[in-house]
Protein backbone atom coordinates (compact mmCIF):
# COMPACT_ATOMS: atom_id res chain seq x y z
CA UNK A 1 0.00 0.00 0.00
CA UNK A 2 1.41 3.50 -1.36
CA UNK A 3 2.08 5.47 2.23
CA UNK A 4 -0.17 8.65 2.30
CA UNK A 5 1.09 12.21 2.95
CA UNK A 6 0.13 12.06 6.66
CA UNK A 7 1.46 12.51 9.75
CA UNK A 8 0.51 10.22 13.24
CA UNK A 9 1.42 11.69 17.08
CA UNK A 10 0.59 10.06 20.01
CA UNK A 11 0.97 10.88 23.47
CA UNK A 12 1.80 7.93 25.92
CA UNK A 13 3.06 6.88 29.57
CA UNK A 14 3.32 3.75 30.73
CA UNK A 15 1.31 2.29 27.66
CA UNK A 16 3.66 -0.55 26.22
CA UNK A 17 0.92 -3.31 26.57
CA UNK A 18 -1.54 -1.27 24.37
CA UNK A 19 0.45 1.40 22.18
CA UNK A 20 1.42 -1.23 19.77
CA UNK A 21 -2.41 -1.97 18.70
CA UNK A 22 -2.45 2.03 17.96
CA UNK A 23 0.83 1.63 16.06
CA UNK A 24 0.12 -1.07 14.29
CA UNK A 25 -3.62 0.13 13.00
CA UNK A 26 -1.79 2.77 10.94
CA UNK A 27 2.29 2.62 10.18
CA UNK A 28 1.71 0.83 6.75
CA UNK A 29 -0.58 3.44 5.07
CA UNK A 30 1.07 7.08 6.62
CA UNK A 31 4.09 8.25 6.47
CA UNK A 32 5.49 8.87 9.96
CA UNK A 33 4.40 8.35 13.50
CA UNK A 34 5.44 10.11 16.45
CA UNK A 35 5.34 8.87 20.44
CA UNK A 36 5.47 11.85 22.62
CA UNK A 37 6.82 9.92 25.91
CA UNK A 38 6.17 11.45 29.33
CA UNK A 39 8.60 9.68 31.27
CA UNK A 40 7.52 5.65 30.88
CA UNK A 41 8.55 2.94 33.09
CA UNK A 42 7.38 0.15 31.23
CA UNK A 43 8.81 -0.71 27.59
CA UNK A 44 6.45 2.06 26.24
CA UNK A 45 9.39 3.86 24.05
CA UNK A 46 11.56 0.33 23.03
CA UNK A 47 7.61 -1.18 21.69
CA UNK A 48 7.24 1.99 19.83
CA UNK A 49 10.77 2.29 18.44
CA UNK A 50 10.23 -1.50 17.17
CA UNK A 51 7.60 -0.68 15.57
CA UNK A 52 8.66 1.69 13.55
CA UNK A 53 7.27 5.03 15.32
CA UNK A 54 9.88 8.01 16.14
CA UNK A 55 9.75 8.53 19.83
CA UNK A 56 10.45 11.98 21.34
CA UNK A 57 10.50 12.77 25.78
CA UNK A 58 8.39 15.88 26.78
CA UNK A 59 7.68 16.06 30.27
CA UNK A 60 4.15 16.32 31.24
CA UNK A 61 2.09 19.57 30.93
CA UNK A 62 -1.44 18.47 30.43
CA UNK A 63 -3.25 16.97 27.74
CA UNK A 64 -3.44 19.85 25.20
CA UNK A 65 0.20 21.11 25.77
CA UNK A 66 1.42 17.92 25.16
CA UNK A 67 -0.58 17.87 21.53
CA UNK A 68 0.61 20.77 20.65
CA UNK A 69 3.95 19.94 20.82
CA UNK A 70 3.14 16.57 18.96
CA UNK A 71 1.79 18.74 16.16
CA UNK A 72 5.36 20.34 15.62
CA UNK A 73 6.97 17.21 14.90
CA UNK A 74 4.98 16.09 11.68
CA UNK A 75 6.54 16.20 8.64
CA UNK A 76 3.16 16.82 6.77
CA UNK A 77 0.18 19.47 6.99
CA UNK A 78 -2.03 16.98 7.27
CA UNK A 79 -1.91 14.96 10.98
CA UNK A 80 -3.98 12.12 12.88
CA UNK A 81 -3.89 12.32 16.59
CA UNK A 82 -4.45 9.03 18.26
CA UNK A 83 -4.21 8.09 21.76
CA UNK A 84 -2.25 4.77 22.97
CA UNK A 85 -5.55 3.30 23.90
CA UNK A 86 -7.01 3.69 20.51
CA UNK A 87 -7.15 1.76 17.01
CA UNK A 88 -7.61 2.71 13.68
CA UNK A 89 -10.65 0.40 12.41
CA UNK A 90 -10.58 -1.23 8.83
CA UNK A 91 -13.27 0.16 7.78
CA UNK A 92 -11.73 4.39 8.77
CA UNK A 93 -8.44 3.22 7.13
CA UNK A 94 -9.92 2.52 3.90
CA UNK A 95 -12.09 5.56 4.14
CA UNK A 96 -9.23 7.68 4.82
CA UNK A 97 -7.29 6.17 2.11
CA UNK A 98 -10.04 6.40 -0.59
CA UNK A 99 -10.69 10.53 0.59
CA UNK A 100 -6.82 10.99 -0.33
CA UNK A 101 -7.28 8.77 -3.69
CA UNK A 102 -7.67 12.25 -5.80
CA UNK A 103 -5.07 14.85 -4.27
CA UNK A 104 -5.88 17.35 -1.42
CA UNK A 105 -9.38 16.37 0.67
CA UNK A 106 -12.03 18.99 0.51
CA UNK A 107 -11.99 20.14 3.80
CA UNK A 108 -9.92 21.40 6.44
CA UNK A 109 -10.32 18.83 9.33
CA UNK A 110 -12.72 15.43 9.74
CA UNK A 111 -15.05 14.44 12.28
CA UNK A 112 -15.22 10.60 13.28
CA UNK A 113 -16.83 8.23 15.69
CA UNK A 114 -15.03 6.71 18.54
CA UNK A 115 -16.71 3.64 19.49
CA UNK A 116 -16.32 2.15 23.16
CA UNK A 117 -14.32 -1.55 23.99
CA UNK A 118 -14.03 -3.55 27.01
CA UNK A 119 -12.44 -6.46 27.79
CA UNK A 120 -14.89 -8.73 27.12
CA UNK A 121 -15.29 -7.33 23.50
CA UNK A 122 -13.41 -8.95 20.39
CA UNK A 123 -15.46 -6.20 18.73
CA UNK A 124 -17.53 -3.46 19.52
CA UNK A 125 -21.34 -4.17 19.58
CA UNK A 126 -22.83 -2.14 16.68
CA UNK A 127 -25.07 -0.20 18.98
CA UNK A 128 -21.42 0.36 21.57
CA UNK A 129 -21.45 3.90 22.99
CA UNK A 130 -19.91 6.45 21.22
CA UNK A 131 -18.53 9.96 20.97
CA UNK A 132 -18.08 12.66 18.20
CA UNK A 133 -13.96 13.97 17.56
CA UNK A 134 -12.08 15.72 15.21
CA UNK A 135 -8.60 13.77 14.53
CA UNK A 136 -7.78 13.99 10.89
CA UNK A 137 -6.87 18.07 10.51
CA UNK A 138 -4.67 20.18 8.27
CA UNK A 139 -2.19 21.62 11.32
CA UNK A 140 -2.08 24.76 9.30
CA UNK A 141 -5.86 25.43 9.70
CA UNK A 142 -6.59 23.51 12.37
CA UNK A 143 -4.85 22.44 16.09
CA UNK A 144 -5.17 21.87 19.40
CA UNK A 145 -5.73 24.08 22.43
CA UNK A 146 -3.24 24.32 24.92
CA UNK A 147 -5.65 23.56 27.87
CA UNK A 148 -3.88 20.92 30.44
CA UNK A 149 -6.97 19.47 30.51
CA UNK A 150 -9.71 19.87 27.12
CA UNK A 151 -7.56 18.42 24.77
CA UNK A 152 -9.87 20.03 21.71
CA UNK A 153 -9.01 20.66 18.46
CA UNK A 154 -10.12 24.15 17.18
CA UNK A 155 -10.66 24.71 13.35
CA UNK A 156 -9.24 28.36 12.24
CA UNK A 157 -9.89 28.06 8.39
CA UNK A 158 -12.18 25.86 6.10
CA UNK A 159 -14.94 23.43 6.73
CA UNK A 160 -15.35 20.56 8.98
CA UNK A 161 -16.34 17.06 7.40
CA UNK A 162 -17.28 13.97 8.33
CA UNK A 163 -15.84 10.14 8.22
CA UNK A 164 -18.14 7.30 9.06
CA UNK A 165 -15.54 4.65 9.82
CA UNK A 166 -14.70 4.09 13.45
CA UNK A 167 -11.79 4.64 15.81
CA UNK A 168 -11.73 1.52 18.60
CA UNK A 169 -11.39 2.62 22.07
CA UNK A 170 -10.09 0.53 24.78
CA UNK A 171 -9.82 3.34 27.75
CA UNK A 172 -9.57 0.71 30.57
CA UNK A 173 -7.70 -2.25 31.23
CA UNK A 174 -9.76 -3.16 34.53
CA UNK A 175 -11.60 -1.60 37.02
CA UNK A 176 -8.78 -1.05 39.30
CA UNK A 177 -7.35 0.94 36.22
CA UNK A 178 -10.47 2.65 35.79
CA UNK A 179 -10.54 4.06 39.40
CA UNK A 180 -6.65 4.99 38.76
CA UNK A 181 -7.42 6.92 36.05
CA UNK A 182 -10.66 8.66 36.97
CA UNK A 183 -9.05 9.46 40.22
CA UNK A 184 -6.09 11.26 38.57
CA UNK A 185 -8.03 12.86 35.59
CA UNK A 186 -10.66 14.42 37.98
CA UNK A 187 -8.22 16.14 39.99
CA UNK A 188 -6.59 18.44 36.96
CA UNK A 189 -10.50 18.95 35.95
CA UNK A 190 -10.96 19.98 39.85
CA UNK A 191 -8.56 22.39 39.77
CA UNK A 192 -9.54 23.55 35.73
CA UNK A 193 -13.26 23.73 37.58
CA UNK A 194 -11.93 25.87 40.77
CA UNK A 195 -9.74 27.80 38.85
CA UNK A 196 -13.26 28.82 36.02
CA UNK A 197 -15.14 29.72 39.27
CA UNK A 198 -17.46 26.86 38.89
CA UNK A 199 -18.48 26.01 42.33
CA UNK A 200 -20.88 23.33 42.38
CA UNK A 201 -23.77 23.89 44.41
CA UNK A 202 -26.01 21.37 46.84
CA UNK A 203 -28.29 20.40 44.27
CA UNK A 204 -25.57 19.56 41.74
CA UNK A 205 -23.95 17.68 43.87
CA UNK A 206 -26.93 15.51 45.08
CA UNK A 207 -28.73 15.13 41.22
CA UNK A 208 -25.38 14.60 39.21
CA UNK A 209 -25.02 10.70 40.20
CA UNK A 210 -28.24 9.15 39.15
CA UNK A 211 -28.64 11.10 36.01
CA UNK A 212 -25.25 10.48 35.45
CA UNK A 213 -25.89 6.72 35.70
CA UNK A 214 -29.31 7.13 33.66
CA UNK A 215 -27.26 9.12 30.68
CA UNK A 216 -24.75 6.19 30.48
CA UNK A 217 -26.92 3.71 31.00
CA UNK A 218 -30.01 4.47 27.87
CA UNK A 219 -28.57 7.52 25.88
CA UNK A 220 -24.89 6.18 25.63
CA UNK A 221 -26.37 2.41 25.25
CA UNK A 222 -24.58 0.44 28.21
CA UNK A 223 -27.70 -1.09 28.44
CA UNK A 224 -26.73 -3.91 25.79
CA UNK A 225 -23.83 -4.66 27.70
CA UNK A 226 -26.20 -6.02 30.18
CA UNK A 227 -24.79 -6.12 33.59
CA UNK A 228 -21.61 -5.08 32.52
CA UNK A 229 -23.24 -1.79 31.15
CA UNK A 230 -25.02 -1.34 35.18
CA UNK A 231 -21.32 -1.60 36.53
CA UNK A 232 -19.72 0.91 33.45
CA UNK A 233 -22.96 3.08 34.22
CA UNK A 234 -21.85 3.02 37.96
CA UNK A 235 -18.55 3.85 37.35
CA UNK A 236 -19.48 6.84 35.18
CA UNK A 237 -21.46 8.48 37.58
CA UNK A 238 -18.52 8.30 40.12
CA UNK A 239 -16.82 9.90 37.79
CA UNK A 240 -19.09 12.58 36.90
CA UNK A 241 -19.09 12.99 40.98
CA UNK A 242 -16.13 12.92 42.38
CA UNK A 243 -15.30 15.74 40.17
CA UNK A 244 -17.80 17.37 41.93
CA UNK A 245 -16.97 16.42 45.08
CA UNK A 246 -13.27 17.37 44.51
CA UNK A 247 -14.30 20.73 43.18
CA UNK A 248 -16.08 21.80 45.88
CA UNK A 249 -13.33 20.96 48.28
CA UNK A 250 -11.08 23.22 46.40
CA UNK A 251 -13.54 25.31 47.50
CA UNK A 252 -13.50 24.90 50.53
CA UNK A 253 -9.67 24.66 51.70
CA UNK A 254 -9.78 28.25 49.34
CA UNK A 255 -12.59 29.71 51.88
CA UNK A 256 -10.76 28.27 55.11
CA UNK A 257 -7.50 29.73 53.76
CA UNK A 258 -9.37 33.29 53.29
CA UNK A 259 -10.97 33.49 56.25
CA UNK A 260 -7.83 32.66 58.70
CA UNK A 261 -5.61 35.26 56.43
CA UNK A 262 -8.59 37.86 57.21
CA UNK A 263 -8.23 36.37 61.26
CA UNK A 264 -4.66 36.85 61.23
CA UNK A 265 -5.17 40.50 59.70
CA UNK A 266 -7.23 41.89 62.20
CA UNK A 267 -5.16 40.43 64.65
CA UNK A 268 -2.08 42.12 64.33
Amino acid sequence: MTKLPISVFIIAKNEADRIGTAIRSMRDWVDDVHVIDSGSSDDTVATSAALGAQTHFREWTGFGPQKVYGETLCHHPWVINLDADEEISPELRDEIVALFEHGEPPCSAYRMMRTEMYNFHERPHRWAPTSDWIRLYRRDRAGYKDSPVHDTVVVHQGKTGRLRGRIWHRSFRSFRHHVDKVNAYSSAQAEDRFRNGRDPSALTLLLTPPLAFLKCFFLRREFVNGIDGVLISYMYAFQRFIRLAKTRERFQQARRKNANENMTARTK
